[in-house]
């Protein structure tokens, strides 16, 4: 991970000239960046994810189209065994995602998203509409397979959201439900235009976790090598059959949101996606197998960059002099500050109070 300063001198230059070719490069190098933690995921903790697709669909189009990804946000993790599954799909490298403003500028992560064109909001629709439709438009002439990644209930699930959604849902008439928030549809919304023509297809995605699993699925867990088992349901939908007009659209959106708790609550009290769900192909579970690129990208960076400055911080705190055994300790803790900001991030208990306000607008 050193290295995203140099990377993002050679992510600038290339684009100032050619887009095609700035994108071809950000691929890798935004490759090697997540797939350090995709490493971690699969490779350290030995984490496992099951997937529950059409087997037709999925050696047809999976991975080799664009495509605009729907998932719940209810886990720590759910975010990085995202990462995994798309590095499977050999789609990692052109992984985009709906972002908050504020993380374009955190080290590292937020640099590396912000040179991969990911569209970042300020959680304020009248602002964030224009630049939707430009930046959606931008990804849709992607000359490689991209997916763009939308948690649409805008926030990761806690009880004091869910709350709050309940509350509004019931105010406001809309469907009330029991695993996920309310979904805001706006957002979607604005994006279908710049996409159709361009996008094929909509996937589908509930992410789930089984309750009485061992391990909790949380960072730390993962970063103590501890493995978790996520089961993903995948649905291909072509983007012709949503509709146009902004109010089915939203009706459209809600009821995909329907649908995943019904899946859900069905998971957790019996194993079984499809308990609840008769209208919907059955599909078995197929475990997908890890690739050996993240693990071997990792180690190349390892050896280049991580074991010489391992080496350096030694050499400074047993030299003997204050001024480099102070160095030292500096340096070792920006990457704990770092380490920690990660953490963090990813923890439900620390997540930020978006979709507390019952007062809170679709």
């Amino acid at each position: 991970m050193i290295k995203c300063r140099l990377n993002d001198s050679i992510f600038v230059f290339p684009r100032v000239y050619n887009k095609k070719i700035y994108r071809k490069v950000n691929w890798y190098l935004s490759y090697s960046i997540n797939a350090q933690l995709v490493c971690l995921a699969e490779w350290w903790s030995g984490s496992k994810v099951i997937i529950y697709v059409d087997k037709g669909d999925f050696e047809k189009y999976y991975g080799k189209e664009h495509g605009y990804l729907i998932m719940n946000h209810t886990y720590e993790i759910d975010w990085l065994l995202g990462w995994v599954i798309l590095e499977r799909f050999r789609l990692m490298g052109n992984a985009k995602a709906y972002c908050k403003k504020a993380l374009q500028f955190m080290p590292i992560l937020g640099w590396n998203w912000k040179f991969s064109e990911f569209v970042f909001l300020e959680r304020n629709f009248d602002k964030d509409k224009k630049n939707i439709d430009h930046q959606v438009g931008e990804l849709c002439d992607y000359p490689d397979p991209m997916w763009l990644l939308l948690y649409p209930e805008g926030t990761r699930f806690n009880e004091e959201k869910h709350k709050a959604s309940v509350e509004f849902a019931r105010k406001h008439n809309q469907p009330e439900l029991k695993h996920h928030l309310l979904p805001r549809t706006k957002g979607f919304i604005a994006s279908l235009p710049a996409m159709r023509g361009k996008v094929p297809a909509l996937y589908d995605c509930l992410t789930v976790f089984k309750e009485d699993d061992p391990v909790e699925p949380t960072m730390r867990n993962i970063m103590k090598g501890k493995s978790v088992t996520a089961h993903l349901y995948f649905r291909r939908i072509p983007l012709e059959e949503i509709p146009e007009s902004e109010e089915e659209m939203d009706k459209f959106l809600k009821n995909l949101f329907v649908i995943k708790d019904k899946m859900k609550e069905g998971f957790l009290k019996h194993g079984d996606f499809f308990k609840y769900t008769e209208n919907l192909p059955r599909y078995e579970p197929i475990v997908t197998k890890r690739r050996y690129y993240s693990l071997l990208n990792s180690l190349g960076w390892s050896f280049i960059v991580l074991i010489p400055m391992i080496s350096y911080i030694f050499n400074l705190l047993l030299s003997g002099q204050l001024i480099y055994f102070f160095t030292a300790l500096g340096i070792i803790g920006i990457f704990y500050f770092l380490l920690q900001h990660l953490l963090n991030m990813s923890d439900i208990n620390k997540s930020s109070a978006y979709g507390t306000n019952s007062k809170k607008k679709n």
